[in-house]
């Protein structure tokens, strides 16, 4: 139907919730926020009112009574995100997340299983792959690997070293109410992970799981990990292999001001590499730089429009479930990347145990 919109109910209304989600639905012309879903009690009467929202509730358990929700946007502390998921996919709703799906592999198969079994549409928001600028550089990406313009892939690079991704974002709600979860949700790491270490997974996935994501999407194939030195938290290496080449996966933060991101492919004559933006900067899409080597060199960086990869997120969410189309982030496809991520600090329990044991020998 011409005039059909997508029935929403937000779950959570915090900072991200508002800024990177709730602002961009109720713009969106092909849906309607029905229902609002938030803990905090002055925070949730302050936002339906802003937004024009015609029912509230305390929890998402109540708000999936409510017959009129057709899709669930969900915005949580990550602990709580994975089993509040699993609740509105057990009752038949349509789900975006926030990323990572949940803490760990075993996890993820449930949410998906779900989601399968119900035939619904579970999108992950790893809202990069939505970015304008990843976008284009996917096109040039694929349309070079095809013609083999610039030969061979060689190598790529994906670097993030953090800074700040808020860029002073204003304009959501505050309130000074404190949040009285019912309990701890799920795990944040898998139990085999040394229980010191959890915190430390649980960033690392939260974060650079964009970036595995990222070189999956852009070389629609997944790798092998070859290598890992995750010995200090402000430096880390991992050494991946695709088919016919290798990558580098560089992860650390650092004091920047801006957002150190960065994904480079590498060609026998030429390089492709794409700048991420900060993920709270609206309207600026990630640079793309394209070189051409050889005889006669080159170097085009193509422009994109005015565009944001949270709003260009929703409005695909939005889409898929309307026109009923698979989600370039699906949720089974967001599987890989808790498996790669668990593999990856399998790799660095390993190294540290054998170093362990080298030092403890060398003492003795």
């Amino acid at each position: 139907m011409k005039d059909r919109k997508l029935n929403i109910g937000m779950i959570g209304a915090g900072f991200i919730g508002q800024i990177a989600h709730l602002m961009n639905y109720v713009e969106i012309k092909d849906c309607r926020i029905v229902a609002l879903a938030e803990l905090r009690p002055l925070l949730r009467r302050k936002v339906a009112e802003r937004y024009n929202i015609p029912r509230t509730y305390e929890t998402h358990r109540e708000l999936l009574k409510d017959p009129e929700v057709e899709a669930v946007v969900i915005v949580t502390p990550r602990p709580y995100t994975g089993p509040v998921a699993l609740d509105c996919l057990n009752a038949g709703r349509h789900v975006i997340t926030e990323k990572p799906m949940a803490g760990t592999f075993e996890q993820g198969q449930r949410l998906v299983q779900a989601a399968q079994a119900r035939n619904l549409h579970y999108t992950v928001g790893y809202m990069k792959r939505y970015d304008e600028g990843v976008q284009l550089a996917k096109r040039i990406l694929d349309e070079l690997m095809v013609s083999q313009e610039l030969g061979p892939v060689l190598f790529a690079r994906a670097h993030c070293y953090m800074g700040d991704s808020f860029c002073n974002a204003y304009g959501h709600i505050v309130t000074d109410e404190k949040t009285n979860y019912p309990n701890d949700g799920w795990p944040i790491a898998p139990e085999w992970l040394p229980e010191e270490w959890a915190n430390e997974y649980a960033r690392f996935l939260n974060t650079y799981s964009h970036n595995t994501n990222m070189l999956r999407y852009l070389f629609d194939s997944t790798f092998s990990v070859e290598y890992v030195w995750f010995g200090q938290p402000a430096g880390r290496i991992a050494v991946l292999r695709f088919d016919g080449f290798v990558a580098s996966l560089e992860t650390g933060s650092s004091s920047n001001r801006g957002w150190d991101e960065i994904t480079e492919i590498y060609f026998a004559d030429g390089r492709l590499t794409i700048r991420n933006q900060p993920a709270l900067l609206r309207n600026v899409p990630a640079q793309v730089e394209l070189y051409k080597g050889g005889n006669v060199q080159e170097v085009r960086s193509p422009q994109c429009g005015w565009s944001w990869a949270f709003r260009r997120q929703a409005e695909a969410f939005v889409k898929d479930v309307l026109e009923k189309r698979e989600s370039i982030s699906s949720g089974i496809d967001a599987l890989e990347d808790l498996r790669l991520i668990e593999e990856l600090w399998r790799k660095e329990t390993d190294r540290r145990q054998i170093e362990h044991r080298q030092l403890y020998a060398e003492k003795t």
